[in-house]
């Protein structure tokens, strides 16, 4: 009896290896089939796009102007702003009259105002 029942599992197991092979080969015909249509069909269809993007890419770079003068001026004008405030606050600080230092530096601030002593001013006064 068990060689009898071998027997019939035999053509049962061809015949489902023979449907997964099969179907195996039918799904690498159409992924195959897929491909080689969007390579010759698609590539002829989307020439135009891909000749505008390479001539996009080739447009030359417009530069921004190379200076403003009334930007520069602006930009100018907020930095001296900045610094005289720090420069104020520099003065009204109450830790600043303890060091002799910060005294001196805004002394002669005062007296002969230069970049020298601004910069100092900053540097010394907290």
């Amino acid at each position: 009896m068990p060689y009898r029942s071998r027997s019939r599992l035999v053509p049962h197991l061809r015949l489902s290896l023979s449907i997964a092979l099969g179907l195996w080969l039918g799904f690498l015909a159409i992924a195959l089939t897929c491909w080689l249509a969007s390579r010759f069909v698609f590539s002829a269809q989307l020439a135009p796009v891909s000749r505008a993007v390479e001539q996009l890419a080739q447009l030359p770079v417009v530069q921004a102007p190379a200076s403003n003068p009334m930007f520069e001026q602006y930009q100018e004008n907020l930095r001296r702003n900045e610094q005289r405030q720090a420069l104020d606050n520099s003065r009204s600080d109450a830790r600043n009259l303890a060091n002799p230092k910060c005294q001196f530096w805004l002394q002669q601030d005062q007296t002969a105002p230069s970049d020298k002593s601004r910069a100092n001013v900053l540097q010394f006064c907290d």
